[in-house]
């Protein structure tokens, strides 16, 4: 073994905390778990939305399956399963109640329509600028107890938003001013979806699968699918002659959530690792994503001969009021938890000085 690779152990986890957490995790590559475990090993099965051979398939997904697996000295054995492995993408959250899933690392947007405050950990356009501040909302204001409630009234334990970093938006034509959205048609789901139609865009829902071909064809002007990264992997780049910026979301978020009984099984310790698991997995994905999308947009601009569309100052401040509209919205429909999550954005976007 070689001498300078990391052992991401329990104790390790547990004695150094999240902060330490995030800075030894991104040092630790894969290592054999010890010969004699403490207890008795539980073995888990967990799927993704993502495709293998995407990046962030290996880079992300699997490697937190890894981490889980070594920060419980091997008591934890997580098989990281391909999209529609057990279930279909759509079907999950059922696959995790009956016990076929253990757990999820998976788009929260999937299930707007049954937990309605699931938007909220997707992220809300034109909201926080940066990781700190997503963190700050969720972990220090207490977003995330809110958002755990209405889970757990499905069965599930929300562990935590892990940053899928941006939301970008891939066009056919320029986009700078708010009259550039009058309508275009645009690729959206969830709550951006209803705040570009309020910008006068026309919001189409496209199965990602066949998006490559409706830009292609002019179905649509142009679509997100996350960041700059993850659209490049999705090949929007292809078919698209725009990339428009700055990000409509500096954070768009995944999740790792537990079915419920197989949570209630794990020790204190086990809970702990993964809640710390969560959020240094949050940072470093943050940190990835980032770093690739400065990547494909110099290639974009350089070696392809396309465009960076700025859109002004004037625009964010318009999709924010839209955003926060639809953040109302949703408070009325759900006043349980949506309304409660988003008076606490209403305060954090006081506190930031965004209203």
């Amino acid at each position: 073994m070689n001498k300078n690779k990391q052992t991401l152990s329990r104790r390790k986890l547990i004695t150094t905390g999240a902060t330490g957490l995030a800075a030894t995790a991104l040092a630790t590559t894969a290592v054999a778990a010890p010969a004699v475990l403490t207890q008795k090993q539980i073995k888990w099965r967990i799927q993704t939305h993502w495709s293998p051979g995407s990046p962030e398939y290996e880079t992300i997904y699997q490697e937190f399956a890894r981490w889980i697996t070594e920060g419980t000295d091997g008591e934890i054995q997580v098989e990281a399963l391909q999209p529609g492995t057990v279930a279909p993408t759509g079907e999950v959250l059922g696959a995790l109640r009956r016990g076929l899933l253990d757990a999820a690392f998976i788009f929260p947007g999937y299930w707007i329509g049954r937990i309605p405050v699931a938007g909220h950990l997707n992220g809300n356009l034109a909201t926080w600028n940066n990781h700190e501040e997503m963190q700050f909302f969720f972990y220090e204001m207490g977003a995330l107890e809110v958002i755990r409630e209405a889970y757990a009234q499905y069965g599930l334990y929300q562990a935590g938003p892990i940053s899928f970093a941006g939301i970008t938006v891939y066009s056919k034509k320029p986009i700078e001013s708010a009259e550039d959205f009058k309508g275009f048609k645009i690729r959206s789901t969830g709550t951006p979806g209803r705040v570009f139609e309020k910008m006068g865009a026309t919001p189409v829902f496209i199965p990602g699968g066949e998006l490559y071909q409706a830009l292609q064809t002019g179905v649509v002007d142009g679509a997100h699918w996350g960041s700059v990264s993850t659209g490049w992997g999705m090949n929007l780049q292809e078919v698209t002659d725009y990339i428009v910026q700055p990000d409509f979301l500096s954070h768009s978020n995944g999740e790792f959530i537990v079915g419920m009984d197989q949570w209630n099984r794990l020790s204190a310790d086990h809970k702990r690792v993964i809640d710390m698991a969560v959020r240094a997995m949050s940072a470093k994905a943050s940190a990835y994503f980032r770093h690739q999308d400065f990547l494909r947009m110099e290639e974009f601009t350089g070696k392809m001969g396309k465009n960076i569309s700025m859109v002004g100052d004037d625009v964010i401040e318009q999709l924010r009021h839209h955003s926060m509209a639809v953040v109302d919205e949703y408070s009325e429909q759900d006043p349980k938890y949506s309304g409660r999550v988003g008076a606490m954005l209403h305060e954090f976007m006081r506190l930031t000085g965004k209203a």
